[in-house]
């Protein structure tokens, strides 16, 4: 198999080579519906979500659970085709590979290998020697903290440190994209909020495009140029919120910033309402059964 001449460098993206006004990612009127074998419906996942990303970008998706967003993020790697509509990245129809990074919400290790071999394993395929293999595993182990851990075994880490071990796996082939699947969910408290400084360091210094699902109204407001927000299934663009809070953003207290105090509460009041409204939901009609209940007494 041909070698890819892939080069260390400080941080883990690439920049797209895009033309100044092209998207780096275009979805069109997208639709996707899974059979269900057991039920009498099939699941409607996503119903005409249109968007462009811009090159160099970090967009966060973000909506009730349930609305398509991992569905929509397969999408863009190429792993499921839509229904109808298009999806093109880099002007053509995707496809899993090495300018394509995901980190998937289960961490996708492979037990019978260590910490290191799991992060090489993509330049192996690739046919890239062993010891270049290796150093680079050791840069990017290094760099989401897990350097000390290179020749332990999966099972040998706790929730957290297995995610850290994904997103080096995604990191070390320098992807154009970075496509991401909760990757900080697993993550205690403190490391996340080192990990998102780390994230806005590498993307800041050499850009590329970052998609990332997430369910934290915190992280999408702190990391992203650019929040797309997805109403109850079938998943559709409720709305496309801009991010103007300055960068670097890990220099200042973000949270105490008076837009981004403002952009939680209108977003998070948004997610609530959906939810609270959708009859679909385990939440619906609830707050006004309590309500009923309380005055009762």
């Amino acid at each position: 198999m041909a070698s890819i001449n892939l080069e260390i460098a400080e941080g883990g993206l690439c920049s797209a080579p895009l033309a100044a006004n092209e998207p780096a990612v275009s979805v069109r009127n997208v639709s996707k519906t899974f059979r269900r074998t057991n039920a009498q419906q099939d699941l409607v996942a996503l119903d005409g979500v249109s968007f462009d990303i811009k090159p160099n970008s970090f967009v966060s998706v973000v909506g009730p659970s349930g609305c398509g967003k991992t569905t929509l993020l397969r999408m863009l790697n190429g792993l499921i085709r839509p229904d109808s509509g298009e999806v093109l990245v880099d002007g053509k129809v995707p496809s899993p590979g090495p300018h394509m990074g995901f980190v998937f919400q289960s961490f996708r290790l492979m037990p019978w290998r260590t910490i290191r071999a799991n992060v090489a394993f993509t330049l192996e395929v690739h046919g890239v020697d062993a010891k270049e293999c290796n150093e680079r595993a050791d840069y990017y182990l290094n760099m989401v903290g897990l350097r000390r851990f290179a020749d332990s075994y999966p099972a040998e880490l706790s929730g957290g440190m297995k995610q850290c071990a994904a997103l080096a796996r995604a990191l070390i082939g320098q992807p154009r994209f970075l496509l991401m699947d909760e990757p900080l969910a697993n993550l205690d408290a403190q490391t996340s909020e080192f990990m998102q400084i780390e994230l806005m360091k590498i993307w800041r210094k050499h850009q590329g495009v970052v998609v990332m699902v997430t369910h934290s109204v915190d992280e999408a407001i702190l990391l992203s140029d650019q929040i797309v927000l997805l109403n109850p299934r079938p998943g559709r663009v409720a709305e496309i919120l801009d991010v103007s809070l300055p960068h670097p953003r890990w220099t200042y207290d973000v949270r105490a910033h008076t837009d981004f105090i403002a952009m939680r509460a209108y977003l998070w009041s948004r997610i609530k309402q959906m939810v609270a409204n959708d009859p679909e939901s385990e939440f619906f009609g609830r707050d006004e059964a309590i309500l009923a209940e309380i005055a009762r007494r």
